[in-house]
């Protein structure tokens, strides 16, 4: 033992280090191995102790070898006995779980059913279960050779609307694992059961023949969801109908009503009718449904029944049932108004055909007279017993040429079956009767459209006599326009020549022959062109001649070379035609010209007149205030004492320059309100007192000439929107008129009314009054006439009268009767129509503003 040692001490000096841990971990492990034997340790320890370091670490090192190698040997043998023994209850096991699936294979395959799965990473189904047992009638005629898949063609062995309803199920299973329960039924009438579950993962659907009980469940259930249905469809349209339908039990109480009738009820819904069983029929229509129904009959009668406060009227039909009656009523009200309605229209077309001038006779579909009008009884004058009898229209015919009233024909037999083909006829047909009495009758017949004819008879004797006329008439005319003076030239619709007068081949030099192949508008304006070269005068000729839309006459003056001049103007006539006439106006135009020039002139003069007489009131203004001024200052007693007759001079003067100043004032304002300067100053005045202050103006003349001044006005007149200066100035204008040209001792009245827009200002004299064909002319500036009076006035007051209220809106009017008096009337409107022109600036308002 030690001679081993020893060499392997050798061995393992000769060997580099490798570490000391797994040596470490060799000896620990060696030792722990050794520990059982205390005597052996004993002995190897005292061996031990006797060797060097180095001889223990090889013996360690070997030591731990040994138990390491027998341990894993050990545990080796453990394992395999362990594994052959789990080998031996796993094939135990898969045995018994092949049995298991064998015996649940066989449970499922013992029904007619079949299994698809689908499992979640792959689209392709396993399909388990004999598919040809459970559908054989959608199988029998497949070849052998198709795959079991088919079965997931729905549409191959179900209706289309199953076949849509399982595919969707399938789909959402698949998606969503939403299961499902349908009842399937094959065109054959075979019930299926599909049941669809997601069952660990996978997508499961079976189907199952069902039969015996749960196949009679099957079909009651198919049956009880389609009456559902059909019942709940049959409730929906009751619910949509716009007629009141109800069911009754055995005792007469209300079970269902729809939403029409709980409307005409005036209930809140269907329920509540039903709940407080309200009530559509009164109580004697409701006795009369009663006795129907206890008798077994239907009751169908018109009642009427108050709906929503209105009477309508009802078709009732009330039916007995097994558990009760069921009825509807239907509202006739607008059919029985439409009837009445009819009714009466048909009457007013009676009435209307019979003031018709054209007779009438209408024919039913049995050929029998069944209306004819006063038109057709004069025409042909029939016995109207006999017409009353509805005879055929053989017998009327018969009738006619009895009398001699219808047309004279050779083969009568063929003539009436060619006027009878209109009873088959769709168009209505024209004839032309000329009746042995020279009556000619313009006959239609209209087919009707519930069968029968309508015969239309028209006397169109004056029309055939005013077409002789008329073509007589046109012979005349063209005579006529050979003989006129004017060009005259008829264009058609294609823009030839079809009709000229002799003066048009004249004004424009051209010869007969040229006319004779109707020439175009083109040619002829090329012609023309020779004596008068304005291409836009004939390219708009052209433009009317041949216009198809848009034809409107134009009219143009044409000057021509040789110094005539013509108008020309177009026409369209009704028959696409169009009229051209040239007219020589050269007289006319030469003396138009003349007094156009002369009217120039003499309205030059009138401005320079009024240009003139605007300029000497302004020039004059200015010295004539000095001498007003200058004339009060040398009556100012401050200035010295004047003797009487200075004092009358100074008077003289006074009066003449204020009465200056008052013409030259009324001059300016109408010269303002020419220049359109003129503006107003409107406030609110009382009538009364502005009459009153006019008034006072001419209080001297008044008493001079004992002429007597009323005044009338109501006594709460009120107030005007007006300028209180204007209206005072217009008022005193027509009471100094007035005053001026009564004679003594007359009467002046100043009324003043108000209407419900406008006040009315009205002056009346005793004058001499106004002559008409003086009216005209009394608002011109300086107009006046004494009418044998002694009043002198300047011509102007009426003038601005007439301004002055046109400002305001208003309008004035005169009323006069020579030897009667005269009446001036001034309307003033109370809306704010008062006009306000804009300020103008001319060369006439920059000399005012320079005076």
């Amino acid at each position: 033992m030690p001679e081993s040692i020893r060499t392997a001490n050798e061995r393992l000096r000769s060997r580099p280090r490798r570490g000391g841990f797994l040596g470490a971990v060799f000896t620990t492990s060696s030792i722990a191995l050794c520990t059982p034997a205390r005597a052996e340790a004993n002995a190897i320890g005292h061996t031990v102790a006797a060797l060097n370091r180095q001889d223990i670490a090889t013996f360690t090192l070997l030591t731990g070898l040994l138990c390491f190698a027998v341990l894993a040997t050990a545990l080796l043998l453990r394992n395999r006995r362990n594994a052959n023994r789990f080998e031996h209850g796993s094939r135990d096991d898969a045995a018994a779980l092949q049995a298991e699936i064998d015996r649940f294979k066989q449970l499922l395959l013992s029904e007619p059913q079949v299994f698809v799965t689908w499992p979640a990473t792959d689209e392709q189904p396993e399909i388990l279960g004999d598919i040809s047992s459970l559908l054989p009638e959608a199988f029998t005629s497949m070849s052998s050779s198709l795959s079991p898949e088919r079965v997931l063609a729905f549409g191959s062995w179900l209706e289309p609307t199953l076949a849509q309803r399982i595919e969707r199920a399938v789909t959402m299973l698949r998606a969503e694992g939403r299961g499902f329960v349908l009842t399937l039924v094959t065109p054959s009438g075979r019930p299926i059961e599909a049941e669809g579950r997601a069952v660990g993962g996978r997508a499961v659907l079976r189907l199952r023949d069902v039969s015996g009980i749960e196949r009679e469940l099957i079909e009651l259930s198919v049956r009880h969801d389609k009456l559902n249905a059909d019942v709940t469809s049959m409730r929906a349209l009751l619910e949509t109908l716009p007629a009141p339908v109800w069911t009754r039990d055995a005792d007469g109480h209300l079970v269902f009503v729809n939403s029409a009738y709980a409307r005409a009820v005036d209930a809140v819904d269907p329920a509540d009718a039903v709940t407080r069983d309200l009530e559509l029929l009164d109580t004697g229509a409701r006795d009369d449904v009663n006795r129907a129904r206890a008798a077994g009959e239907t009751f169908a009668k018109r009642m009427p029944a108050i709906v929503a406060g209105e009477r309508r009227i009802f078709d009732v039909v009330d039916t007995p049932t097994g558990a009760g009656s069921t009825g509807i009523a239907i509202d006739r009200t607008e059919a029985e108004f439409m009837r009445q309605e009819l009714k009466r229209m048909i009457e007013a077309h009676r009435r209307v055909l019979d003031q018709l001038a054209t007779g009438v006779a209408i024919f039913n579909a049995d050929r029998k007279l069944i209306f004819y009008n006063t038109a057709f009884h004069s025409l042909f004058d029939l016995d109207s017993a006999m017409l009353d009898r509805t005879p055929t229209d053989t017998a009327v015919l018969e009738t006619l040429r009895t009398a001699r009233k219808l047309p004279e024909e050779q083969d009568f037999r063929l003539w009436k079956q060619q006027l009878y083909e209109a009873y088959r006829a769709v168009e209505p047909k024209e004839h032309m009767w000329h009746l042995p009495d020279g009556r000619a009758l313009r006959v239609v017949t209209t087919p009707n459209p519930e069968g029968g004819v309508t015969y239309l008879y028209d006397d169109v004797t004056e029309r055939l006599t005013m077409h002789r006329r008329y073509d007589a008439l046109i012979k005349v005319q063209s005579e006529t326009l050979d003989y006129l003076a004017e060009a005259v030239a008829v264009f058609g619709s294609d823009g030839r020549v079809r009709l000229h007068n002799p003066a048009f081949q004249r004004m424009w030099k051209l010869t007969p022959e040229a006319f004779n192949s109707h020439p175009h508008v083109e040619a002829v304006t090329a012609w023309a062109q020779a004596l008068h070269d304005d291409n836009t005068v004939w390219r708009n000729l052209r433009a009317a001649v041949t216009a198809i839309d848009g034809r409107e006459p134009i009219v143009a003056r044409i000057e021509r070379r040789d110094g005539i001049t013509l108008d020309m103007a177009t026409m369209p006539l009704p028959d696409g035609a169009t009229l051209v006439t040239f007219q020589d106006i050269t007289d006319t135009v030469n003396v138009e010209r003349a007094l156009v020039e002369r009217n120039e002139a003499l309205v030059a003069a009138d401005g320079i007149k009024i240009e003139f007489v605007h300029h000497v009131s302004y020039e004059l203004r200015s010295p004539l205030t000095n001498i007003i001024g200058f004339a009060n200052l040398l009556g100012d007693p401050a200035f010295g004492p004047l003797n009487k007759k200075q004092l009358e001079y100074l008077g003289y003067i006074t009066t003449s320059t204020n009465a200056l100043l008052a013409i030259i004032n009324n001059i300016l304002d109408l010269a303002t309100i020419d220049a359109g300067a003129m503006s107003l100053n409107l406030s609110d005045v009382d009538i009364r007192a502005s009459m009153e202050a006019a008034a006072e103006g001419v209080l001297d003349r008044l008493v001079k000439g004992r002429i007597r001044l009323e005044i009338q006005t109501a006594p709460g007149i009120g107030n005007l929107r007006a300028d209180e200066r204007r209206l005072r100035q217009i008022l005193f204008n027509l009471l100094s008129n007035a005053v001026g040209f009564s004679p003594d001792d007359a009467t002046v009245t100043l009324t003043a009314v108000r209407r419900e827009d406008a006040v009315v200002f009205s002056v009346t004299d005793e004058g001499p009054g106004i002559s008409p064909e003086a009216k005209d002319k009394v608002f011109d500036w300086f107009e006046t006439d004494s009418q044998g009076s002694q009043h002198r006035g300047t011509g102007l007051g009426l003038s601005l009268v007439r301004s002055f209220v046109e400002l305001h809106g208003g309008t004035v009017s005169i009323d006069s009767i020579v030897g009667h008096g005269t009446t001036v009337t001034c309307v003033f409107p109370t809306s704010q129509n008062a006009k306000q022109p804009p300020k103008q600036i001319d060369h006439q308002g920059a000399k005012r503003s320079a005076a």
